[in-house]
């Protein structure tokens, strides 16, 4: 026999006194809004039927399933999704997975014995190519509406959205090589998971088209601080002037891994993290990252979710939505050309905080250094100044970022300004680089 739930249990549930859940039951207007959904929400956790009584603009539960909150890209979607189902009356149902706790069938059947209206996924199994789909097949099946965020696998048939993660990495791949970078290298998660794969398929397009002939450097680890602690260290020994990271998690990671081998962020080596997670431009140095537009992403997500649970068929597809580009602190000219500017590392301008890039950022040509020390390039007795060596340069037709205000296009012109630059040696030039 099913034990009776009374008063007292909604009220611990709830955290409120018997008489607030008296006066929700009863429909009163004398409680606050944020109090009647505690306890509306209390009544479908303990899967008490809610009585006629009841404001109707209460719907029920959306069950809300997100990996571990250490990286904090998730509480953020996780609050903005809050934020969107609130006027909707709907409650969202948080459910985080840790290693060895509760697994993401686990919740699914939880969630469904409650008689959760729909599901929303961020970053679950669906972006698994290796995993089994069939969990989300049962959920159409019973007829539960869901959408998922974070890239779906081939053979989900769900509503999808996501960052469009190639395009990020090649935005991140052209802003390093526009500051002089060619030995860029890609730090990223399991490759099984399709951001990952996404990412790497962008950064494998940018360095073809930006640094030609240029060696494709990745490293394979995990999206926490200690797998980007030991890409950004391996890479570092490998050579590398720049280094994207698949999270911002493993871009803190990888500047402490990049310390590691005594060199310094962004004198010797340049990071570039992904998600724009809160608080990155307080760190040392505040890190340039690549913004997922988390409340767009969210706003279409349940927008489509609210529908379908409404009697609306949803489409079957996945909506990408295109990143910015945020420079800060932690990216700055490649070293050999911070040398020969006999200036600081840092390029010239305003540069904290600004949104770089917009667009698929491979519609132009990008404007890359040479591979080769500069002195390769000079002729044999010919002026070695700085000013001679950029008028033998093609200038960019076109910003490679949309805007004449670019990096390359402003390290060119002051190069060219510099009339008066001292004669500087083969010897010394190729020291320098």
């Amino acid at each position: 026999m099913a034990q009776r739930i009374t008063l007292t249990d909604i009220a611990e549930q709830a955290g409120v006194s018997t008489a607030t859940v008296s006066r929700v039951l009863n429909g009163k207007s004398n409680v606050a809004d944020e109090t009647r959904r505690q306890v509306l929400a209390a009544l479908d956790v303990l899967g008490y039927e809610r009585p006629e009584s009841v404001d109707n603009r209460s719907r029920g539960l959306v069950g809300l399933i997100v990996p571990e909150l250490s990286n904090p890209i998730f509480p953020l979607f996780a609050q903005e999704i809050e934020q969107l189902l609130t006027p909707s009356g709907h409650t969202p149902v948080l459910c985080t997975q840790t290693p060895g706790g509760v697994s993401e069938d686990e919740y699914i059947e939880m969630l469904v014995e409650r008689g959760v209206s729909g599901i929303v996924f961020v970053s679950g199994r669906h972006a698994d190519t290796t995993g089994n789909v069939t969990r989300y097949q049962k959920l159409r099946s019973r007829g539960v509406p869901l959408v998922t965020i974070n890239g779906n696998a081939p053979m989900i048939k769900a509503p999808g959205f996501t960052t469009d993660d190639r395009a990020a990495a090649r935005m991140a791949v052209e802003h390093l090589a526009n500051l002089g970078h060619r030995r860029i290298g890609f730090a990223t998660g399991p490759t099984r998971m399709v951001p990952a794969v996404r990412k790497r398929a962008g950064y494998e397009d940018a360095m073809r088209a930006c640094c030609p002939g240029e060696d494709l450097r990745i490293v394979e680890s995990l999206y926490t601080y200690e797998g980007g602690a030991t890409a950004g260290a391996a890479l570092a020994e490998q050579g590398c002037t720049g280094i994207i990271c698949g999270s911002d998690l493993m871009a803190l990671g990888a500047i402490k891994g990049i310390q590691s081998t005594g060199r310094a962020v962004p004198t010797d080596i340049s990071v570039i993290g992904y998600d724009d997670s809160p608080l990155l431009a307080m760190t040392h140095p505040p890190l340039t990252t690549v913004r997922q537009p988390v409340e767009a992403i969210c706003r279409a997500a349940i927008s489509t979710l609210l529908a379908a649970i409404n009697g609306e068929k949803p489409v079957d597809a996945e909506m990408t939505f295109i990143p910015d580009l945020i420079v800060r602190g932690s990216t700055a000219m490649a070293p050999g050309i911070a040398a020969l500017r006999g200036s600081a590392a840092t390029p010239p301008g305003p540069q904290r905080d600004q949104v770089r890039a917009r667009r698929s950022p491979m519609a132009s040509r990008r404007w890359t250094m040479p591979a080769a020390p500069l002195s390769d390039h000079w002729p044999p007795g010919a002026p070695g100044s700085v000013s001679a060596y950029w008028e033998t340069m093609p200038a960019p037709a076109s910003s490679p970022l949309g805007t004449a205000d670019s990096p390359a296009t402003r390290i060119a012109g002051r190069a060219r300004r510099d009339a008066a630059v001292p004669t500087t040696s083969g010897t010394e030039s190729a020291r320098m680089s």
